[in-house]
């Protein structure tokens, strides 16, 4: 099932970029393998997936650990949010961070970062639909944030990641992803070497490539409904 879904993904992509005049390999695929186990992510290994996303650390932590034999070829990113006591194992276990939400996580992220492994890949993270409730800077102070960020060692500044709030419809979806777009843009043209957007997940990852993402965050397409709290809690006899 998972390699069926996997295909109808990478396929959705291909259509969604030659929608958008966009050669396929510009948009890389991260399979989000959240509440998903390490037999999962084996199956998508299986069928040819090397980069995953978790929003958990310590679930994120678990799974690399549980597919150590698989370290060498996998790639894994942290795309949730980031508390300041956690960022020592993930400097150490991750590859990327999408969820960089302040300056503070970054400095810690650089300092703790090992010297023998390459830089951390990081973006920032922005609440493009300024809702209280969610994680990202404001995008009035990105540029201050980006230009420190991208003066740290140990790390590497690869550009923006955003969630919007759901919306309904390809043009209201297509807005946030503009917004996201055109704030990396500014960045860019202040002298920031930036390549990186990561925006779109499966509900609306069609308007996030026609914005220009070159990263889209696909786990429910992929994995199927996520279990629910009620579902992960043992039965009683």
């Amino acid at each position: 099932m998972i390699a069926d879904n996997l295909q109808q993904v990478h396929e959705r992509v291909a259509r969604a970029c030659a929608q958008a005049t966009r050669p396929v390999r510009s948009v890389t695929l991260l399979v989000v393998s959240k509440t998903f186990g390490a037999a999962s992510v084996r199956e998508a290994v299986a069928a040819g997936e090397h980069r995953f996303g978790e929003n958990y650390v310590q679930e994120g932590v678990d799974k690399i650990a549980a597919l150590a034999d698989l370290r060498a070829q996998l790639e894994w990113h942290l795309i949730g949010p980031l508390q300041s006591n956690k960022t020592r194992v993930v400097a150490e276990q991750f590859d990327w961070v999408h969820s960089v939400d302040r300056l503070k996580i970054a400095q810690r992220l650089s300092a703790q970062r090992p010297a023998h492994l390459a830089p951390l890949q990081v973006c920032l993270q922005v609440n493009t639909s300024s809702e209280p409730s969610k994680s990202g800077l404001r995008p009035g102070d990105v540029p201050e944030v980006a230009r420190a960020v991208a003066a740290l060692p140990r790390l590497a500044l690869r550009g923006l990641m955003a969630i919007p709030e759901p919306a309904a419809g390809f043009e209201a979806q297509r807005a946030p992803h503009r917004a996201l777009r055109e704030l990396l843009g500014s960045l860019q043209a202040q002298g920031l070497a930036l390549d990186t957007l990561s925006m779109g997940m499966s509900a609306d990852l069609e308007a996030a490539i026609a914005e220009g993402a070159t990263i889209v965050r696909i786990g429910s397409a992929i994995f199927g409904a996520r279990p629910t709290a009620d579902s992960l809690k043992p039965s009683v006899a």
